[in-house]
């Protein structure tokens, strides 16, 4: 059966999750001050650092998510990892050395270094709670797919396993242990996935012995009586793939012909692999939803062949539809969601922290440098592992968050053992910065700063700690609760909010003199307010989340398309102008002590 557990991927698993809590224990003495918890004192070499902005940047959208999107959908999902590293460019140019002299542990400590403003604390941290809660959701959700097929554990188990073993790692020892989690996890996932991809030239491409009908549809019902899949009932849903492909023989993803009339490619190197793509016929599966009276959910899957180059152009995903269709608003989708990834990086406040772990300006600027060598590498290979996942014929129909794992299998248990286990501190490095964002504007920037609790050096890392905790349950709960949903859509959701609340305010205090603290509060509040409105209210959301058909959605939205950021970015800089002009600058209050 394609879920089952296997001893070698389980004890590789747990090899690695022995090894990052056992750094975290050894590294807890660290981190007994606020400086040591929040930001490492500052120590952070700048090459570690550099691979650390990977490891906390390769979220499971990154590597679950977008070969999940380009296995079933091809060079759609390669366009989000366009726009994920196309941000750096802004955090490279406009935000590394000015935050790092601006902040201390948080990034309302760099909006409010110059006003020492309670109120302007406050929107800050709620700001970085918020998207920091949108972010968790997606790695929850990948957390659970992956322990599905490693250990045979249904997703709930395998999100609370993350959120337990995050918050043992943040509570533990704070950016000290996540910046070592982060390195060694961004170096892992840059190799790992590197052979995989050698693996994969080497293999080429084959067509099946036996080609599959273009009538062969399957189709699975889930209602109250229970899963049956082509007219045959199962006890598990851990089952499902299994009968599909047993009752019939088919891979789902494969190559229906090759050029020439090839049966196998035989190796190929990086551009052959592409051109024999391009050339090739690939035979996808069309999944339609149905819903009975009765409450059943019927899914069918129907194969359709689809020209590799065809594949290799925008616009075939249900995500960049607009690319291809009619009319302004589709168009205008497409290119928000884009403007919230190239914006939306430089605004992330678990992203932000990390430039507080090194000494200097000049070692925040090296790192970044670092950390894009390693991030546009690894989105590289991402192209060539979705492209491999959808011609293996492993892809799992109803989970795309498993492509990549899956193809890995496909090599042997060894690699899928290490490619899973690898892929599970991936969740758990980009969770733990996550989770350390948030506890850091609860304990530093509500109880300290904004609501005047008098806490001491210890008393503040003991109440990020237990704000870690709240942290981690809540994330738990919101994963079990997103489950079906794709992790790259969730973390673009996250990537607006945090470019329409964050971007404006950053850009124009470090640019802009006339910028006021009632500029800056108005703009974030408006910001973090408009987008998750709009979010709230779009069509893709009444579907995906509130249950509504598709027709009913677009029936009830009042948004002409589902991502904010083409409007609530502008919206941000707007109201910081006017709010700033309209506002006098007050004398700078004395910075209060640490």
């Amino acid at each position: 059966m394609i879920y089952q557990t296997e001893l070698l991927p389980f004890a590789v698993f747990l090899a690695f999750v022995g090894l990052v809590l056992g750094v975290s224990m050894h590294l807890a003495r660290r981190a007994k001050s606020a400086g040591g918890y929040f930001a490492a004192h500052g120590q952070v070499g700048w090459f570690v650092n550099g691979i650390a902005f990977a490891g906390d940047y390769l979220s499971a959208a990154s590597f679950l998510g977008i070969c999940g999107m380009i296995a079933f959908f091809g060079y759609d999902g390669f366009l989000y990892s366009i726009g994920y590293l196309a941000g750096w460019i802004v955090a490279l140019f406009v935000i590394a050395e000015p935050i790092k002299r601006l902040g201390r542990y948080t990034l309302a400590d760099a909006l409010n270094a110059k006003f020492q403003s309670r109120g302007l604390k406050l929107v800050a941290a709620i700001a970085t709670l918020v998207i920091s809660l949108f972010y968790l959701v997606p790695q929850m959700v990948g957390a659970g797919a992956l322990v599905k097929p490693l250990l045979g554990l249904p997703h709930w188990a395998g999100v609370v396993m993350v959120g337990v073993v995050v918050t043992v790692i943040v509570a533990t020892a704070g950016m000290v242990s996540t910046t070592w989690v982060q390195f060694v996890k961004g170096s892992l996932l840059v190799v790992v996935c590197g052979l995989t991809v050698v693996l994969l030239l080497g293999r080429g491409f084959r067509t099946p012995d036996s080609p599959i009908p273009p009538d062969r549809v399957q189709w699975i019902e889930r209602g109250p009586g229970g899963t049956v899949v082509n007219g045959a009932p199962i006890a598990l849903d851990n089952q499902l793939d299994s009968r599909l492909r047993a009752e019939h023989a088919v891979g789902f993803g494969s190559v229906a012909a090759l050029p020439g009339g090839a049966t196998e490619s035989g190796p190929l190197g990086p551009i052959g692999y592409l051109e024999t793509f391009s050339q090739s016929t690939i035979t996808s599966w069309k999944k339609t939803e149905s819903r009975q009276a009765d409450g059943t959910v019927r899914t069918e899957f129907t194969p359709v062949e689809r020209k590799g180059s065809d594949l290799l152009l925008p616009g075939a995903s249900p995500t960049f539809k607009g690319v291809r269709a009619d009319g302004l608003a589709p168009k205008l989708d497409f290119l928000s969601l884009m403007l919230a990834l190239f914006l939306g990086t430089a605004s992330l406040p678990h992203i932000l922290i990390r430039y507080y772990t090194v000494k200097d300006a000049a070692a925040a600027r090296k790192s970044t440098v670092v950390g894009i060598g390693a991030i546009g590498i690894f989105y590289v290979l991402t192209l060539y592992l979705g492209i491999g996942a959808m011609t293996s014929g492993a892809l799992d129909p109803m989970d795309s968050n498993m492509a990549a794992p899956l193809l890995a299998r496909t090599f042997g248990q060894s690699l899928f053992a290490v490619i899973s286990a690898v892929a599970f501190t991936t969740v758990l490095g980009t969770v733990s910065g996550l989770i350390l964002a948030g506890a850091g504007a609860v304990a530093h920037d509500l109880l300290r700063d904004v609501f005047r609790v008098e806490l001491s050096d210890g008393e503040q890392v003991r109440a990020a700690k237990i704000a870690s905790v709240a942290l981690g349950a809540g994330a738990i709960v919101l994963g079990i609760v997103f489950e079906k949903m794709n992790v790259t859509f969730l973390v673009g959701w996250a990537f607006n909010v945090a470019a329409s609340a964050n971007l404006p305010s950053l850009v124009m205090l470090l640019f802009w003199r006339r910028t006021t603290r009632e500029g800056i509060i108005a703009a974030m509040s408006v910001g973090l307010v408009s987008s998750l409105a709009w979010i709230l209210l779009s069509a893709d959301t009444l579907e995906k989340v509130y249950g509504y058909s598709a027709a009913e959605s677009a029936e009830r939205t009042i948004v002409p398309f589902s991502q904010p950021a083409i409007v609530t970015v502008p919206l941000g800089f707007a109201v910081l102008v006017v709010v700033s002009l309209l506002s006098r600058p007050r004398p700078s209050a004395p910075a209060s002590p640490e």
